[in-house]
């Protein structure tokens, strides 16, 4: 096999090795998330976006890497917009609902 599908199937197994470590290793059990909790997972998992944007610098250059990284700050940057208009309308819809905040 080529150099360019060994690659791929690294991804994907790690991709499929992360997301069994996460659901069936570190959240097996349910409970109330942190806020340092939270913060900690955020950094685990931006750091691994950052390492993998390291290795698309080595493998495809600079261009790919920023590519990506550009992907990645819209990808969070919309995924924090999403969140505070959910909040919102919850308030909105406890307001009109008679709930107190």
């Amino acid at each position: 096999m080529t150099a360019q599908v060994w690659l791929w199937v690294g991804f994907n197994l790690f991709i499929l090795a992360m997301l069994a470590l996460d659901l069936g290793l570190f959240h097996r059990k349910s409970h109330v998330v942190s806020l340092k909790e939270s913060l900690k997972w955020t950094a685990v998992w931006v750091m691994l976006a950052l390492a993998f944007n390291a290795g698309v610098w080595h493998f495809a250059g600079s261009a790919k890497a920023l590519e990506f990284f550009t992907g990645y700050l819209i990808e969070k940057s919309l995924s924090v917009e999403q969140r505070v208009r959910v909040r919102a309308a919850v308030l909105v819809f406890r307001r009109a609902a008679g709930v107190s905040t």
